[in-house]
């Protein structure tokens, strides 16, 4: 028998199992169905073992284990509950309290925070130890994510998920012993820091320490206005995330629902970001075939994640050049809502609020971006993450579950299926892979499906053989990668290749700064896994499946944005008011304002 192979058998409160060596003691107690409490623990993260709830005795063994740490060794007599375990479990749990502002009615975590279920579950003493809160300021220097120290318990996921899953390193433990507090450089704040305002700190943290910045009271007061038209869209992601939410199936596909409650709620127009995302398509489709008819710069890599580009900019900024010129369909649409829609209304703009349904955090960064502003307004006023939505409709006593189906508002409401699977990672690679394929060769793929580009790989890479009309048979190479870490993975190798060849083996890249794609977005409900990510994309490929289009060329509210006001893709009117450029972020040096003026003839900033 081979190490790799190995087995060891031992027993857990009496029951005989037999697991591969390696295997934790809570791994292994959950194979037999026994559950030990954890706080720290994140099954998606490496063990911190900072907390101490999961300790277990082992017979013979005078000191306890850490569970979520601690490989399983040959005939152990493990017990996950005794009197000394549930008196020390409720104690840790109790000194955790006294050093945590309880503030439960008014926090955002409310019914989602697992030091509140904790407790309700260990049935902890209140007040037993005096409190020893210290009063710290919270962290307002970000405009996508709120730090609140006081809630903090040191658990270490959120520095885990920034440092060895995105590669960012925005925070870090800080000091020693009972001082010990996570913490951005020199304490300067997250919008000081290297932060790129993903979020996934806010997804991950167990307490409600980190959440968005939330703009729902700016919403509710635009939407209260009488004098103003507030206009929403909402990102293919949200769609699959509001049914966990309010009792329903994960993963389950609610867009008819949502349009209902968005209506519900007083926005004056309800369209769909995914018109945008089709937009998006025709854009950069054109722009990647621009490239490769006159050996432009490849790979062309996808712009949609503001996460990567914020990324991008700060730490591959020789990669702007490569990066697509298009804004994210969030920033499209904004754009489009005070310029074609306000036309097609006669509407003034400047009483137009713009509001967006995002999954993602960075979202929020990306609407303040001082070159936003194409429209001769902010195009996108407000942003919402999914869980101030959900925030919003329970705060309005919408019965979500039973709320009888509504559809779109026209004009900028319709998409393709193709639109849909944008928000699981891949998904703008195969919409763009099925477009191009189209005007290339004049007619659509055989099978819609490309599915080299599909499932939870960190990284997935696949050649495509194209018959073109006039440039004969091109074998394309694609690659795609969720996740900064794989980013950062994917990107060295291409910078690599480029410095010791002068070029890539790619034309086409995808990045999506979170795992999983936008369904796993900063701005999702509070502890999502990997698995659940993988669920939600799953209700997105049904959708696209189900759709009567499938390819954004053939979007008939697209074809008629073209034809009645932006002309084609990647026209003037196109160029002026759906692309964009970038900031040096590593020397910040000259004002992407200023630059502004040459970006439709450089097409990218360096």
């Amino acid at each position: 028998m081979t190490m790799d192979n190995a087995k060891v058998k031992l027993y857990i409160d009496g029951k005989e199992i037999e697991v591969d060596a390696g295997t934790t003691i809570l791994k292994a107690a959950k194979q037999l169905g026994i559950e030990i409490p954890t706080l720290c623990y994140h099954q998606n993260l490496n063990p911190t073992a900072s907390c101490g709830v999961c300790i277990v005795e082992i017979e013979g063994s005078p000191a306890l284990k850490r569970a979520c740490c601690t490989p399983v060794e040959k005939g152990w007599k493990v017990v996950t509950n005794s009197r000394q375990l549930r008196n020390l479990r409720k104690s840790l749990v109790e000194l955790i309290l006294s050093d945590h502002a309880v503030e439960c009615p008014t926090c955002a975590s409310n019914n989602k925070c697992e030091l509140q279920n904790l407790a309700n579950f260990m049935g902890v003493e209140p007040n037993r130890y005096a409190k020893v809160v210290e009063d710290q300021p919270a962290d307002h220097s970000s405009v996508s994510i709120w730090r609140d120290p006081r809630k903090c318990i040191a658990c270490g996921r959120c520095v885990n998920v920034c440092s060895d899953i995105q590669t960012v390193n925005a925070i870090s433990m800080a000091d020693r012993g009972f001082e010990v507090n996570i913490n951005t450089f020199f304490k300067q704040g997250l919008g000081n820091s290297s932060c790129v305002n993903c979020g996934q700190c806010t997804v991950f943290c167990p307490t409600g320490a980190l959440r968005e910045r939330s703009e729902t009271e700016e919403v509710w007061n635009a939407i209260l206005d009488p004098k103003k038209i507030v206009v929403v869209q909402e990102a293919p992601a949200i769609r699959v995330s509001l049914a966990e939410e309010f009792g329903m199936e994960m993963g389950s596909v609610t867009v008819g629902k949502m349009y209902a409650a968005l209506k519900k709620l007083g926005f004056d127009y309800v369209f769909d970001t995914n018109f945008s995302a089709d937009l998006t398509i025709m854009e950069e489709g054109t722009e990647l075939i621009e490239r490769v008819k006159s050996g432009g710069k490849l790979p062309l890599i996808t712009s949609c994640s503001p996460g990567w580009i914020k990324f991008m900019e700060t730490y591959f900024a020789d990669f702007s050049e490569y990066t697509s010129t298009c804004k994210s369909p969030q920033q499209m649409f904004g754009a489009l809502v005070k310029t074609y829609f306000a036309k097609e209304k006669g509407l003034d703009p400047a009483n137009i609020v713009s509001v967006s349904i995002m999954p993602c955090t960075a979202k929020k960064f990306e609407a303040k971006r001082p070159e936003m502003n194409d429209s001769g307004f902010q195009d996108v006023d407000y942003v919402l993450t999914t869980r101030e939505l959900v925030r919003m409709i329970k705060e309005a006593r919408l019965d979500f579950k039973n709320l009888p189906e509504e559809q779109a508002n026209d004009i900028m409401g319709a998409y393709t299926g193709a639109a849909t699977i944008f928000g699981a990672t891949g998904g703008v690679m195969e919409a763009a892979i099925r477009t191009a394929y189209y005007i290339l060769v004049g007619k659509s793929l055989d099978n819609l499906d490309v599915k080299i580009v599909r499932g939870m790989e960190g990284i997935k890479e696949g050649t495509l053989s194209i018959p073109t009309k006039d440039l004969g048979k091109l074998d394309v190479k694609v690659a795609v990668a969720h996740g900064l870490g794989n980013a950062r993975k994917l990107m060295d190798k291409v910078r690599k290749q480029i410095a010791e060849t002068g070029k890539s083996e790619y034309a086409f890249i995808e990045i999506m700064a979170c795992p999983g794609g936008c369904v796993g977005g900063g701005g999702q409900p509070y502890g999502c896994s990997i698995a659940d990510r993988a669920r939600r994309g799953e209700g997105l490929y049904r959708e696209d499946a189900g759709a009567a289009k499938r390819q954004s060329h053939e979007n008939p509210e697209v074809a008629r944005i073209y034809k009645n006001f932006l002309e084609k893709p990647g026209s003037a009117m196109s160029h002026k008011l759906l692309h964009t450029c970038y900031w040096e972020r590593s020397t910040q040096s000259g004002s992407c304002l200023e630059l502004m003026t040459h970006k439709h003839e450089t097409q990218h900033v360096k």
